[in-house]
């Protein structure tokens, strides 16, 4: 029962000694993403989410009438529905169609290739042109017909971006890729040409004729700024509408621009869900509380900030309170969980409720903590939590020869029971820097085995590591 105390205790020394964060409209605290599928059982679902204390869910599902059917569902569990809008990546059951009636749609990369034909990481990644008229056009007719449901608080946007041209580098290693933060010319998206006729009128060159174009800052806004003129047409349907707008942006604000073109503090929403999944970045509860502290400093006033923590990526799901005491520490005002299925190992969903209630009481005293002014450190050495997690790390790869697999999120599943060799660890040498790389060697006595540590930069924080072992 220890992370229930730990929670609880949590609410109390707020309530006690932490400052007043700043008072914001009211939103539902507790959410999760939910697909509504033909295998799943949504009376459960909702069961499920009612015994874990949930207050929202961002439901997709596959027409109209699926969600007026379980918006009937939810309020009987209490749960506010938001619909999660599939939006530049188009959703599993419309695919198949648009790829064959508008295959001119789809996105091109800086080799002249269509996702239409080119496999980009995996088959459902078939992204749209955000430059089109006609996309735009199809994005705000499906959430104008979503806000007509009666029921729906308002919408989610996500794959609101461009296809990752650089991927969470323990995850790459299931591509059989070794991108560190190089971004290679088959995953460089947003080469359509109505975006290049677009850029070329606003800037009068070709992007194609630079040496490296993912360097070019007028050709990086550009893409970004596509992205976020189509989110915010989305944003102005739904609030004329009169509902309510939150998005599923990439964890922090830079690392969305770089990985996937996004520039979510630039879209008016009224809540921000960052995806903030340990497991696929630095795997430890640190990068929910840098990435939220980074979203907090950047973000402006006007949107609420939650935080995005995953259940079910490959790490234990005994953690989530870890992730959300860091979340909240750096200014979250809520969480979302990727998903209410992580919290199936007996009694977790219970213990979160406990955690979920005792942090809701916090929040009407006005007492979740202020977060400090102080932007995430990009010294690993001053993150003691991430330094124990690399050097595990090590001693596995010391041990094993390997910490990479196919699997989730890229990584070997680490055994807590095995004990390892102690390191004898000399002193860290930085040997490379540039703005998205930094590069670490040490050497450890007694193996005798000299390793190179790479930290992830980009977006002001630590966003990822690997280890290699030097011949």
């Amino acid at each position: 029962m220890k992370h229930t105390i730990k929670a609880l205790a949590l609410a109390v020394t707020a309530v006690v000694f932490l400052s007043c964060g700043k008072k914001t409209e009211t939103y539902p605290m507790f959410w999760t993403w939910l697909e509504d599928l033909p295998d799943i059982d949504m009376e459960s679902a909702f069961t499920h989410m009612e015994e874990a204390g949930l207050d929202a869910v961002m439901l997709h599902a596959a027409s109209i009438e699926d969600y007026e059917k379980d918006v009937e569902i939810a309020r009987r569990h209490g749960i506010k529905v938001y619909a999660w809008v599939w939006t530049l990546n188009p959703p599993r059951q419309e695919r198949a169609q648009m790829l064959e009636e508008h295959p001119d749609w789809f996105s091109v990369n800086r080799l002249g290739q269509s996702v239409v034909d080119f496999k980009a990481y995996v088959n459902s990644y078939k992204f749209l042109c955000p430059a089109l008229p006609e996309v735009r056009e199809y994005l705000r007719d499906k959430v104008q017909a979503i806000c007509d449901v009666d029921g729906v608080e308002g919408i989610c946007l996500d794959y609101c971006r461009l296809i990752d041209c650089v991927l969470p580098i323990s995850l790459a290693y299931n591509y059989k890729l070794t991108q560190d933060t190089e971004v290679f010319p088959e995953y460089d998206f947003g080469y359509h040409p109505a975006m290049i006729e677009k850029f070329m009128q606003q800037y009068g060159y070709d992007p194609r004729e630079l040496d490296d174009p993912s360097r070019d800052g007028n050709w990086r806004e550009f893409r970004c700024e596509q992205v976020t003129e189509v989110a915010n047409i989305m944003c102005d349907v739904a609030h004329k509408a009169g509902k309510k707008v939150t998005a599923s942006p990439f964890a922090a604000i830079g690392l969305d621009k770089f990985m996937v073109y996004q520039d979510f503090a630039k879209w008016d929403l009224d809540m921000v869900h960052p995806m903030a999944y340990t497991d696929f970045y630095t795997m430890d509860a640190s990068f929910a509380y840098d990435a939220t502290l980074s979203n907090y400093l950047g973000k402006g006033g006007k949107t609420t900030l939650m935080c995005g923590v995953d259940t079910e990526l490959g790490g234990d799901p005994e953690d989530i309170f870890d992730k959300m005491d860091a979340a909240f520490r750096a200014g979250a005002q809520g969480i979302s969980l990727y998903t209410i299925e992580g919290l199936d190992p007996a009694g977790l969903r219970a213990r979160f409720k406990l955690y979920a209630d005792s942090l809701r009481a916090v929040r009407a005293a006005g007492k979740l903590p202020e977060a400090p002014a102080v932007a995430p450190s990009l010294d690993p050495f001053e993150n003691p939590t991430l330094m124990a997690v690399i050097e595990r790390n090590m001693q596995r790869m010391i041990a094993n020869g390997a910490i990479h697999e196919r699997s989730v999120n890229g990584m070997i599943k680490d055994d807590l029971s095995v004990t390892y060799p102690a390191l004898e660890l000399g002193e860290y040498e930085l040997v490379f820097e540039n703005d998205r790389l930094r590069t670490y060697r040490v050497t450890d006595a007694a193996s005798g085995k000299t390793l190179d540590l790479l930290l992830i930069v980009y977006g002001d924080i630590i966003s990822g590591w690997d280890l290699r072992l030097v011949e």
